[in-house]
């Protein structure tokens, strides 16, 4: 605070608040709706849990969703208002550039998008495991319990096979472990189920295990075997939202050893990592639009700014919905389809600051 003057406080203070207080409108305007929408799943759910487990994590999961959008909604709102009674005039006569009036306003922005990046890196992942849990027990449960014909790499040069994993009973079938030396087949375990007990701790049971020299073949086999393998059901039985649960060095975690066991099915996870640091970044890009935007009196008045804003930060997240499709298919990469909406947008906002500072 010791290069920022009353009047940088005044508009970081007026900034904040305004970005506080559309949440809390927005976030009570979302309650009413959700209620709405969910109330068999609350009436049967304990009130504690529909609470504590849902609503406690819900909020700021939704909050920092549209973190973007609220941002924006508060610029537009308190700087048309401050254009309106003439405080920017006043300022740049004063002898304010319009270069210098805009470093309050990314003090603020640097503050949401810090305690943005905070919230989805680490707060808000673990809240989401209790809301998701809620949503599957009471809403619909979009838990994944089945996979059929699984195969990946658990460790360098060991392949694992199932035909089918029941995840209710902890029960595959049908496995197989082949390990190979300079692509050389050198021992095959199969069996006819393998049941999942805790961590990398696997049982094997009507086992068969073949091991391969170079001049002979050994074999052994058994009733049941305890053994461990690197790999755990949440490796291969992926759900919709499951990127949401972690933090994000677990998620980085997660996507380098998929990565290496061969998995394709985690371009949602990579995505996730992606979006959580350009959300970031459009907490500034937003701001200066908002700021060019409406920096001076426009005959609609406050309105008319918020009508544009509104309309922009829409655009924006419809934006980057759309783009992560792209990612989804395979026609770019996660960090490319992230990014496109702050390229474009990046160049809207240089292109609007250039047009009101003049």
């Amino acid at each position: 605070m010791k290069y920022l003057n009353r009047l940088d406080r005044y508009i970081i203070k007026k900034f904040l608040g305004t970005y506080v207080f559309a949440i809390i409108l927005i976030l009570a305007i979302t309650i009413m709706f959700d209620i709405n929408e969910k109330l068999d799943a609350f009436l049967k759910a304990p009130l504690n849990e529909t609470i504590f487990d849902y609503f406690l994590n819900f909020l700021p999961y939704f909050a920092n969703q549209f973190s973007p959008l609220f941002t924006f909604i508060a610029v537009i709102f308190f700087t048309s208002k401050l254009a309106d009674n003439s405080e920017i005039i006043a300022m740049l006569s004063a002898g304010v550039s319009f270069k210098r009036l805009l470093l309050p306003y990314m003090v603020s922005a640097t503050v949401i998008a810090i305690s943005s990046f905070v919230l989805s890196a680490y707060i808000i992942p673990p809240a989401n495991i209790e809301r998701i849990e809620f949503t599957n027990t009471y809403v619909k449960n979009k838990r994944v319990e089945y996979g059929n014909n699984i195969m990946l790499q658990v460790a360098p040069g060991q392949i694992a096979y199932m035909s089918r994993y029941d995840n209710t009973t902890r029960i595959g079938y049908k496995f197989s472990l082949e390990s190979f030396e300079n692509k050389k087949l050198k021992s095959r375990l199969s069996a006819q189920t393998i049941k999942w007990d805790t961590a990398y701790n696997w049982q094997v049971r009507d086992y068969e295990i073949r091991d391969f020299n170079e001049t002979r073949e050994e074999i052994r086999t058994g009733r049941e075997l305890d053994t461990i393998i690197p790999f755990e059901p949440k490796d291969f039985l992926i759900a919709k939202n499951d990127h949401e649960k972690m933090t994000s060095p677990q998620l980085n975690d997660y996507i380098n050893r998929q990565k290496q066991r061969g998995v394709a099915n985690i371009k949602s996870f990579e995505i996730e990592k992606e979006k959580r640091y350009a959300m970031c970044a459009a907490a500034f890009i937003l701001t200066v639009i908002g700021m060019a935007l409406s920096s001076k009196k426009v005959k609609g008045g406050m309105g008319l700014n918020i009508g544009i804003g509104l309309v922009l930060s829409f655009s924006y997240i419809l934006f980057m919905t759309v783009t992560s499709s792209f990612a989804v298919s395979g026609l770019t990469s996660p960090r490319v389809a992230m990014w496109i909406p702050n390229i474009i947008y990046t160049i809207i906002a240089i292109v609007l600051y250039r047009k009101a500072s003049v």
